[in-house]
């Protein structure tokens, strides 16, 4: 039996679990470099009956799965995926099973990360001490401004929590966010408008759908002080790339901590490589060695209880019933 392992950029997906575990004839190959051709993936997958995708970052939608008659098991690392058709999945009896994620939270770790090297521009001094230079930045501080977060869920409810720790003031929104509903303390709800002008950090916590898709426009990006900053370690595509790039470049905000883009890998010319004002990570914000345990770990059980005829973890549970469901 043959299994893929998609987008493991790092090369560490095969030492983060025990893949020994598995039968002697299940070889497992993992693969380094990103496709983004339909073609090119089915001439790379096409033969392989497991396919263990790296969270959002191969889509695997209807076009695609029709032309993959061996596969027989699909999986995602973490709970779902925005990127899969688990629809067409389902009619064509392909069972796709997920994983647990790291524990504590690493995204709101990063947003935080991304925060404090914008105001005390870390990354910026580090490379001048390295070559030679002292002291070129005058840094910010926290206190006494004013955090947005816009989607005050587990991980944006965590970053406020930092935020007041801070003694920042914090403020959030999002479109099912009411005054009643502000549970955390120390944080206010503003509206979408309020939050936009008063805030000096933005940090966007919102999952990715149709709602959500461009949720951040250029209007939204007008009213923000030309000192501010705007996090995302969400999805690119909730804030309109375009307009971001025009206000960064026009030097209309204070800057941008962006783990997450429209197109990734991020393309070689894109502006976002050459801005001064940004600061930039390549979607590592769960990307940690807990949680490349956990998700493998997963992985690896989910693939032996499939091959015992009871598979775990699967999202797209009515699959199991058709009479098409492709097993092992």
């Amino acid at each position: 039996m043959q299994i893929a392992v998609l987008d493991d950029y790092q090369q560490k997906a095969l030492e983060s679990a025990d893949w020994s575990a598995l039968p002697a004839d299940v070889h497992v190959t993992a693969f380094k470099e990103h496709l983004s051709d339909e073609d090119a993936l089915v001439q790379r997958l096409k033969d392989f009956e497991v396919i263990i995708g790296m969270r959002e970052r191969t889509p695997f939608r209807r076009s695609l799965l029709e032309r993959l008659p061996h596969l027989k098991l699909l999986m995602t690392t973490g709970g779902g995926n925005a990127t899969y058709d688990f629809e067409a999945a389902t009619e064509l009896g392909i069972p796709v099973s997920g994983t647990s994620m790291a524990p504590g939270h690493p995204t709101a770790d990063l947003a935080w990360a991304l925060i404090l090297n914008l105001v005390r521009k870390v990354a910026l001094e580090d490379a001048n001490v390295r070559q030679g230079g002292w002291q070129v930045t005058l840094g910010e501080g926290l206190y006494g401004k004013t955090l947005g977060v816009v989607g005050l869920g587990r991980l944006g409810s965590i970053v406020a929590r930092v935020g007041v720790a801070f003694q920042m003031r914090v403020i959030a929104w999002s479109m099912n966010l009411t005054p009643e509903k502000v549970q955390e303390p120390g944080v206010e709800y503003a509206t979408k408008e309020q939050l936009f002008r008063e805030s000096d950090f933005i940090s966007v916590h919102y999952p990715l759908s149709d709602r959500s898709r461009n949720l951040i426009r250029a209007e939204d990006l007008a009213l923000m002080k030309p000192t501010a900053y705007l996090v995302n370690t969400s999805r690119g595509p909730i804030v309109n790339e375009a307009a971001l790039v025009d206000a960064l470049t026009q030097k209309r905000i204070g800057g941008a901590g962006l783990d997450v883009f429209d197109v990734e890998p991020l393309p070689l010319d894109h502006p976002f490589r050459r801005l001064d004002n940004t600061v930039i990570t390549p979607h590592v914000g769960y990307v940690t060695q807990e949680a490349y345990r956990a998700m493998f770990s997963n992985a690896v059980e989910n693939v032996a209880t499939w091959l015992a005829g009871d598979p775990t973890r699967v999202i797209n549970q009515q699959v199991l019933d058709k009479p098409n469901l492709r097993r092992p």
